[in-house]
């Protein structure tokens, strides 16, 4: 099985890429510029990929990819400015605004764009990762405008990928991480990244027995859009 993953230098990246190699799938980890955690994993089974989903991924890039790929995952994601200081009201900025979109919306775009052939020769699967933030129906706090915003794009630009690329065979669904302990929550998240992931693996695992582009949490469940 060959595994895509964006952003796997940290984080729920890097937990991702962990889960893998230990499944015994090849797995090609895809950084933007330093390799971090990667750098400290000796598998076999890994390639390390340099790719900014800012940018259209390179010749050389691309060539470290497999012919066909079984799932992608797309992990790569910012926060942008703190939530009082640059996400409230009165502070967002258009820079910051279309800096987080551009990352956390447009890169998943990039991404498929690149490599969907890859993924329709497997029959594979695209999972890429949303928040609850990103849900206008759980939305009771306000704030967070660039990050919220991005990541509910994200759930519909999911949709539409799963609906064009249905008649393919690639199925596609939209991830909630929960509240996990990472540097983007300063480790004050109520799980851990491993817990986080083996969730999301296991809605992976389980794609058919939810519609497609249905947006679904670590723990199994629904997430309102």
């Amino acid at each position: 099985m060959n595994v895509v993953i964006t952003g796997a230098n940290r984080g729920l990246g890097l937990a991702f890429t962990q889960y893998y190699l230990q499944q015994g799938a090849h797995v090609y980890a895809c950084y933007r510029s330093d390799p971090g955690g990667l750098s400290t994993l000796t598998s076999p089974m890994l390639q390390a990929v340099q790719w900014d989903v800012r940018e259209a991924v390179s010749e050389e890039s691309l060539s470290r990819l497999p012919a066909t790929i079984d799932i992608v995952i797309n992990n790569a994601g910012i926060y942008g400015p703190s939530k009082m200081a640059g996400q409230s009201l009165e502070n967002i900025t258009p820079k910051a605004m279309l800096e987080v979109f551009d990352i956390n919306c447009v890169g998943a775009i990039r991404v498929v764009q690149a490599i969907k052939d890859r993924v329709i020769k497997a029959a594979g699967i695209i999972a890429n990762v949303s928040s609850k933030m990103g849900s206008s129906a759980d939305n009771s706090s306000g704030g967070c405008y660039a990050y919220r915003a991005a990541k509910a794009a994200l759930v519909i630009v999911s949709k539409s990928m799963a609906v064009d690329l249905a008649a393919d065979g690639v199925r596609v669904i939209t991830l909630h991480p929960g509240w996990v302990r990472t540097d983007m929550t300063r480790q004050t998240g109520e799980i851990d990244t491993s817990e986080s992931v083996k969730g999301m693996c296991k809605v992976i695992e389980q794609i058919d027995d939810y519609e497609p582009g249905a947006f679904v949490g670590w723990d199994l469940e629904l997430i309102p859009y």
